[in-house]
């Protein structure tokens, strides 16, 4: 006989029984948002599984979109990285990219090859953020990888830092091309911070897709088919690991992305461990990719001369980038002012977040935790 409980999931909240309810707060400072799963649940009270998954959004929404309508192209940039700020950089590229393409701006080469090794150096980042907590023990205690990780992620934060100024709003990308150049010796510590993450790489991998006790505990299950995936528009790591070949860094290049060679990091499973799989390979493949950028950074400016006011002419663009968790895009209507008359954004968060309802039925609650580990996802990026 089945019946209804209800679960609350992320912002260190659990909802468990339909007469009890441990609430931690539903807005937990330590997660990356808050959301809840409103789950049914079917089988016997000592191994419980999941019947039915819908994913409940919504407490962090703060209307990012109408704000920007009363923000110029510049002040936009400055919200325009907020709503997942695990990707704050690539974010910023994509609003400023849409502007560039309405008003036919020629972005200077150092500042297309520049964006394009921040990008990449921000997706390692982002994806050490989700991989740092899954190398730890089932129990929670760190383990050698777990340290491996948090180096990884001071070394590659430390040189982002020193770019921008920024810790986790960069706020780096100007109209143009960005807001001024890297300072002397950056290139070198770049190099530095890319080195540390190749040598600690080995005890990441070993605690993680590499064990076979994390292997037992991730293959099979939360498994999500490539035709779910394409039906709900789940983009990125985690539609790769279903096998749906898609990237836009090879698919539709922008910024230098033209000029790389880029192998999209696939599965076939679709399960827990091939979303991880997918995670781990692609830090491996943006290390190899921010390792070129640095060998064909040319030399140069790295914006143009803006007017006072930046005004898009009359008319409409849409612009799309490859972002860690999949394709971020920005659609931009204009009445030729300097504010957008509609700016529209295509968060990757937002569709993926969907994809629970279609991965979780038939999950043992047990295992709930290592499958929505490995489903990476920014609250922020949903309730936008």
């Amino acid at each position: 006989m089945s019946r209804q409980e209800t679960i609350g999931v992320g912002a260190g909240a659990a909802y468990l029984g339909v007469d009890r309810v441990i609430d931690l707060g539903p807005l937990h400072p330590a997660a990356h948002g808050a959301y809840r799963l409103r789950l049914r649940l079917d089988g016997p009270d000592d191994a419980p599984v999941v019947a039915e998954a819908e994913p409940l959004v919504g407490h962090l929404h703060r209307g990012a979109e109408k704000l920007f309508e009363v923000r110029d192209y510049r002040q936009a940039l400055a919200l325009a990285n907020r709503h997942d700020w695990l990707a704050a950089f690539c974010n910023e590229v994509t609003l400023a990219m849409a502007v560039e393409r309405m008003t036919g701006m020629d972005v200077p080469p150092r500042a297309l090859w520049l964006r394009t090794l921040l990008c990449e150096l921000n997706r390692i980042l982002a994806h050490l953020a989700f991989l740092t907590p899954l190398t730890r023990t089932p129990s929670g205690e760190p383990t050698p990888g777990t340290t491996a990780a948090q180096r990884g992620t001071s070394a590659v934060q430390a040189v982002m830092e020193e770019a921008t100024g920024g810790r986790i709003h960069f706020m780096a990308t100007r109209i143009g091309g960005l807001r001024e150049d890297v300072p002397a010796g950056w290139t070198d510590n770049v190099a530095a911070a890319l080195s540390t993450v190749d040598r600690e790489f080995p005890a990441i991998t070993s605690s993680t897709v590499d064990s076979d006790d994390f292997r037992s505990r991730h293959a099979g299950i939360g498994v999500l088919s490539a035709d779910d995936a394409l039906e709900l528009g789940v983009t990125g790591p985690a539609a790769r690991a279903s096998g749906v070949d898609i990237d836009l860094r090879r698919d539709d290049p922008s910024c230098a992305y033209g000029e790389l060679t880029v192998h999209p990091v696939l599965g076939t499973t679709g399960d827990a461990l091939a979303r991880v799989s997918c995670l781990v390979g692609e830090i491996a493949q943006s290390v190899r990719l921010a390792r070129e950028c640095l060998d064909r950074l040319p030399g140069g400016a790295v914006n143009v001369r803006l007017p006072k006011a930046v005004k898009a002419p009359e008319g409409s663009v849409y612009t799309w980038t490859e972002a860690p968790l999949g394709v971020t895009g920005v659609y931009l209507a204009s009445r030729g002012e300097k504010t957008p008359w509609r700016l529209k954004l295509r968060t990757p968060s937002f569709n993926n977040v969907q994809a629970l309802a279609a991965l979780l039925p038939g999950t043992r609650v047990a295992d709930l935790p290592a499958v929505l580990g490995s489903f990476a996802l920014v609250v922020g990026d949903i309730d936008k």
